[in-house]
């Protein structure tokens, strides 16, 4: 991970909150092979593991989301292990160990998600030994993802000032290799599984942004905040003729 100025983490972290309005801090995920100097491991208890042996510290790795908005903390594949789809797009598991869930046969049960869809998820390509989560400001060095929560109108904005913005569906997690590994900024709409696991509003949505286009990203935001300030006092004004 290449070294960044804390002060300049914090900065971006400040510029994409208060662009776009967020009501949750902007995290910062990062994957590595050694455990990071000085960051606690993610601890509470595990369950009983299910007949089919999955058990985590967490229902799915997608509510270290949550659980990261106020504290760093890094975790390891058994942390994840509850969940065999997120287990899978964050490389701990291969396509043939995570098939073997008793969850996964639950979603293809239920017609959820048919058996061809699994190839096609995107996933981490190298299997990390760490998986760190944090709030962006809070960061010492650069992360692979940067992850916000979008209600629809913040996503407006996200797509007007980045117009080549990823649009995803089911798994959610799925979000985070496509940054990572494809370098995309990608929007997820959410999936049934993950808001039921994470409590997430229905007005929620999820975006993943590689960290190297951050820069980028906060430069376009404010160009396109810009532009719809003006349209937004243009369009009130106009509006005046109908009252």
């Amino acid at each position: 991970m290449k070294f960044m100025e804390n002060a300049t983490l914090a900065t971006q972290a400040e510029a994409l909150s208060s662009l776009l309005g967020l009501a949750d801090p902007p995290l910062g995920i990062s994957f590595s092979s050694q455990e990071p100097d000085g960051v606690a491991r993610f601890d509470s208890e595990m369950p009983e593991p299910t007949p089919d042996g999955r058990t985590g510290r967490v229902p799915a790795g997608c509510v270290f989301w949550v659980e990261a908005r106020d504290k760093t903390f890094t975790t390891v594949a058994e942390d994840h292990g509850n969940c065999s789809v997120g287990s899978l797009t964050h490389g701990f598991k291969t396509l043939d160990e995570a098939a073997t869930g008793a969850d996964v046969a639950a979603l293809v049960e239920s017609e959820w998600v048919t058996p061809d869809v699994f190839p096609h998820i995107p996933t981490v390509s190298e299997k990390p030994e760490f998986v760190t989560y944090g709030p962006l400001a809070d960061a010492t060095e650069e992360p692979d993802v940067v992850f916000i929560r979008l209600n629809g109108k913040q996503a407006m904005m996200l797509h007007d000032a980045w117009p080549e913005l990823r649009v995803e569906g089911k798994p959610q997690c799925h979000i985070i290799p496509i940054a990572k590994d494809g370098g995309e900024v990608a929007l997820s709409v959410g999936c049934m599984l993950s808001r039921v696991r994470t409590g997430m509003s229905n007005n929620e949505m999820t975006c993943a942004i590689p960290a190297n286009l951050l820069g980028d990203v906060v430069q376009k935001l404010e160009t396109a905040n810009n532009a719809d300030m003006k349209v937004a006092a243009y369009a009130s004004a106009d509006a005046k003729r109908f009252a």
